[in-house]
């Protein structure tokens, strides 16, 4: 089972941009997809986007649609979510995680330990 270690979150201000990355260690990536879900306190974890690793294809969360896209590298075994245009509703851990190509948290095998975002008004 592959480790994957987020960075990149931070603080910033409404309608900034922000660049996660995640890193996958450990082992050859060897899932169906790579996503990335968000988790505001107080609140459950939620979907934000998916990749399918073999052919790129993405679909993101309503939320973040025409917003925030995902990429993956699969040489160097990366996936990153560009953030654009961010809004304080936003705040929150994000957290990288492989497994099949889906929408639910139950669907993925591996998870990284989360990175902070917040974004303040």
């Amino acid at each position: 089972q592959v480790q994957l270690a987020e960075s990149g979150g931070g603080l910033v201000q409404a309608g900034d941009s922000l660049r996660l990355s995640c890193a996958a260690s450990g082992g050859t990536f060897s899932y169906d997809a790579a996503g990335w879900f968000r988790q505001a306190p107080g609140k459950e974890r939620e979907f934000v986007t998916t990749i399918r690793w073999s052919d790129g294809i993405a679909y993101p969360a309503d939320a973040v649609k025409g917003r925030f896209v995902i990429s993956r590298d699969n040489v160097q075994n990366t996936v990153s979510l560009q953030m654009n245009s961010l809004k304080p509703e936003d705040t929150a851990v994000y957290y990288c995680a492989a497994g099949r190509y889906s929408n639910r948290p139950g669907d993925y095998n591996s998870w990284g330990q989360g990175t902070q975002v917040t974004v303040s008004s």
